[in-house]
């Protein structure tokens, strides 16, 4: 479950994001790869969709929102 309880899915790439960035707050963003951010989202406690759903756009949208809130764009 993310910070307020509820399910994460693909389609949650802020709250994913967010949450990727609680859980790994040391990583230097430049060295994540998209198999990296697949992996990580997989294990984040309440992430309930399909591993089979993921693709490389939704995986640049998680990172490009993680970057965006570690950038504070």
């Amino acid at each position: 479950m993310d910070a307020d309880g509820s399910t994460l899915t693909w389609e949650d790439s802020y709250a994913i994001a967010l949450a990727l960035a609680r859980f790994h707050p040391e990583i230097e963003l430049e060295k994540v790869s998209l198999m990296m951010i697949y992996e990580w989202t997989l294990d984040l406690p309440g992430f309930t969709d399909d591993p089979g759903l993921a693709n490389d756009g939704i995986l640049e949208a998680i990172y490009q929102e993680w970057y965006e809130e570690a950038a504070g764009i």
